[in-house]
């Protein structure tokens, strides 16, 4: 027998795993309901299965309910299915990176099994990643029971479960700010840098790319501590505080941000040190 499952909200992420677990054999997409009857229609025929659906009622019980929907419509959404569909027995998952299973209580009240899967991959080319998915790392926390059901279920399609600390999951989506979001605004102060010494951003762009590239490559291969290099590793603090004066001299927020950086990477030298 099929395990069945609707999607509430079927933007990129829900798309992906919906054609993921389509394909996949065994699963069986129930309603895709979005926010309008087109794009439900259009996730209908990307996943190339489900019947898309305009309304919460329209929900036919189901082994599992996925909530792909913005981070401040879980709750909301949550509510609304526990209202119109009966849960006892089923399973319900949200897909956000910053909110823990506990914002599912309302399911939970009805009698289902919660859980959070959260994707750690780039969806911005949904088609690109459903076609390369296996490997990606999904963090997952919630419910004994419904991980126990998820995990084979996300293996299946070439995920590779994580279990996360519910207690810290803004902490766990921070992690992935730091590691990308951030860093390109690292990389965005080195290039202005480079730019402010006259060097054409081009140049600029060509210049930075080893030196990122080769501590990224040694971080991962090393660890942080053992990949720290630069003034602050050797303790020449004399050279970063002229630096910091420099900077802040020629960009005071771009100053402050070097001037933030300069203890935590302190504490890292002292691990790099031990």
């Amino acid at each position: 027998m099929a395990t069945t499952l609707n999607l509430v909200g079927a933007g990129h992420v829900g798309r992906v795993l919906g054609r993921l677990l389509a394909r996949q054999g065994g699963f069986a997409i129930g309603q895709v309901l979005t926010r309008s009857p087109a794009s439900a229609r259009q996730a209908v025929g990307f996943i190339g299965a489900g019947q898309p659906v305009e309304r919460y009622d329209q929900l036919q019980a189901a082994h599992i309910h996925v909530l792909a929907v913005g981070d401040d419509q879980v709750g909301a959404a949550c509510a609304a299915l526990a209202a119109a569909v009966p849960l006892a027995g089923s399973i319900v998952f949200h897909c956000s990176g910053a909110l823990a299973s506990t914002h599912l209580q309302a399911a939970r009240d009805a009698g289902a099994l919660v859980a959070s899967v959260h994707p750690i991959r780039s969806f911005a080319d949904p088609a690109a990643v459903a076609g390369h998915f296996d490997g990606t790392y999904c963090g997952v926390e919630g419910d004994a029971g419904a991980l126990a059901a998820l995990m084979p279920m996300l293996t299946a399609i070439g995920a590779q479960p994580v279990p996360i600390d519910a207690g810290a999951k803004t902490v766990y989506h921070a992690a992935a700010v730091f590691a990308s979001n951030y860093l390109v605004t690292v990389l965005d102060a080195a290039l202005r840098a480079y730019q402010a010494a006259g060097v054409p951003e081009d140049v600029a762009r060509r210049m930075a790319q080893p030196l990122a590239a080769e501590s990224l490559a040694n971080v991962f291969r090393l660890g942080a501590a053992a990949a720290l290099s630069g003034p602050i590793a050797r303790g020449d603090m004399a050279t970063v505080a002229r630096q910091q004066q420099a900077v802040s001299a020629w960009d005071g927020p771009t100053g402050a941000l070097y001037g933030n950086l300069i203890e935590p990477t302190t504490a890292l030298a002292r691990r790099k040190s031990r």
